[in-house]
C-alpha cells in the first residue's frame, strides 16, 4: 500500500512529507520534501500557539494548512516522479498549537488536552485521497498523554537482539524512546526530555532574525553559563517520571527570555541552550535505564542532527554511548517522523492500534485518528 506521511513539527520550520510503499513488515521510501512555511504563516502559527488569540485565527489556519498540505504533497510526488493518484491514503499529524498532556483543573473537572490544526476533511477533498488525522486524542481518551506516539515505530524499525538502542528525535521538542536488548513492546520506555531545537531556535532568531542556529555557529562562538544552566536544571519537568510530555507551554518565548534576564549575549544564550538540550537528554537516557547495558546505541534523528554543536554535545554527554544519526541505519533522519504518520496511518485503516501505552501512559492501546475518506 502506498501511504503519504505529513508533518508539520513544532519547530515551525515546515512540512515535511514522504511517500512510502508499505509492503508486510517492511517499507520503501518512494519520495521525500519539505516544504517551508512562508514568513507570514509560520507567524500566524506562533500567534495562535499557547498564546492569546482570537477563534477566527485558529479557524482560518485550521483551513489553509491542508492546502498547504495539499501543495506539498503534489510537489513530493513531481519530485519522486509519481503521479498524486498513486498514493492511496493519507497520515497528517496537523500542526499542534496547544498539548497539555498532563491533567489540569479546568471548570470544576481535570483534564488533558490537546490540539492540532489543519482539518482531515479539506485534505481528503483536496486530493481525492482518504486521510487518516486528529492522531493524538484517542490516546488521550484512554487516559495517556496523547504524546509520544512515534515510538510505536520506533519499536517496529529499531528493535534489535543484540543490542539496547535509544531512538532520539530532536525536533522542537526532544524525546527518547528506549528499547532495551530483544524487548517486547511493553518493555519499551518513551517520552519527552525537554527542549530539543525549540529554545536554540528562539535565541538564533532574537540574534540573526533566522530561524535556526546553522552549524551551531553561535553556540560555538559562545560560553556556557554554568549558573544558570545549573538553575534551568532544577524545573521539575526534568525529575517527573514518565509518561510525560511538553511543549511550547513549557519552553516557548517566556523561557528564553530567561537567558536574557541572566544578562547572557547571544552567544552564550545559545552555547547555553545547547548544552541545556544535550544535558537534558542524557540525563533522562540514564535516569531511566537504558545505559544501563553496555554501550548502548543512540539513533539521532530530527532537526538536530543537523547542529555539529549539539552532535559534539550529546556525544561528550554521553560518552559511553554510541551517539550517530539514523542516516547510518538508510533512514533519513528529516523524514523520520513523517515516515511514522505514514505508518500510524497504516495501522488505522487497517484497524489496528498505533499506540504504545508504556510511552503514552494510556491504559489500553486504541486505534488512532479520525479517517475523511475521498
Amino acid at each position: 500500500m502506498r501511504v503519504a506521511g505529513i508533518m508539520s513539527g513544532t519547530s515551525l520550520d515546515g512540512i515535511d512529507v514522504a511517500i512510502i510503499d508499505i509492503d508486510g513488515d517492511g517499507f520503501d521510501t518512494v519520495g521525500f520534501t519539505t516544504a517551508p512555511y512562508p514568513e507570514d504563516v509560520r507567524a500566524a502559527l506562533l500567534a495562535v500557539s499557547n498564546c492569546g488569540t482570537h477563534t477566527r485565527e485558529i479557524a482560518r489556519l485550521n483551513f489553509l494548512l491542508p492546502e498547504l498540505y495539499a501543495e506539498a504533497l503534489f510537489e513530493a510526488c513531481k519530485q519522486a516522479g509519481e503521479k498524486p493518484a498513486s498514493v492511496e491514503l493519507i497520515g497528517c499529524h496537523g500542526q499542534t498549537i496547544y498539548h497539555e498532556g498532563a491533567p489540569a483543573e479546568y471548570l470544576g473537572r481535570k483534564l488533558a488536552c490537546t490540539l492540532q490544526i489543519g482539518d482531515g476533511a479539506v485534505l481528503a477533498e483536496r486530493t481525492g485521497i482518504a486521510v487518516v488525522s486528529n492522531f493524538r486524542p484517542r490516546d488521550m481518551a484512554a487516559g495517556g498523554q496523547g504524546a509520544p506516539l512515534v515510538p510505536f515505530v520506533d519499536y517496529l524499525l529499531f528493535r534489535s537482539k543484540e543490542r539496547a538502542r535509544v531512538a532520539l528525535n530532536i525536533g522542537g521538542i526532544a524525546n527518547v524512546t528506549l528499547i532495551p536488548r530483544d524487548a517486547a513492546p511493553e518493555q519499551v520506555l518513551a517520552f519527552d526530555t525537554g527542549p530539543g531545537n525549540m529554545v536554540i531556535d528562539q535565541i538564533a532568531a532574537r540574534a540573526t532574525g533566522g530561524r535556526f542556529d546553522r552549524d551551531g555557529a553561535l553556540a560555538q562562538r559562545g560560553e556556557v553559563h554554568l549558573d544558570l544552566l545549573e538553575t534551568l536544571l532544577e524545573d521539575d519537568f526534568y525529575a517527573k517520571k514518565p509518561p510525560k510530555s511538553c511543549g511550547r507551554e513549557q519552553f516557548g518565548a517566556l523561557f528564553a527570555d530567561r537567558f536574557y534576564a541572566a544578562g547572557l549575549s547571544h552567544e552564550a544564550a545559545a552555547a547555553t541552550a545547547t548544552l541545556l538540550t544535550a544535558a537534558t537528554i542524557a540525563n533522562a537516557i540514564y535516569e531511566f535505564g537504558a545505559a544501563e547495558e553496555t554501550e548502548p546505541e543512540v539513533i539521532v534523528a530530527g532537526g538536530g542532527v543537523h547542529n555539529p554543536a549539539l552532535m559534539k554535545a550529546l556525544a561528550a554527554e554521553m560518552p559511553d554511548c554510541d551517539v550517530f544519526s539514523s542516516a547510518e541505519l538508510g533512514l533519513d533522519p528529516d523524514a523520520k517522523e513523517a515516515i511514522a504518520f505514514a505508518i500510524l496511518a497504516h495501522e488505522t485503516w487497517h484497524g489496528r492500534p498505533g499506540n504504545l501505552p508504556s510511552a503514552t501512559g494510556a491504559k489500553r492501546a486504541v486505534v488512532l485518528g479520525q479517517l475523511a475518506r475521498a
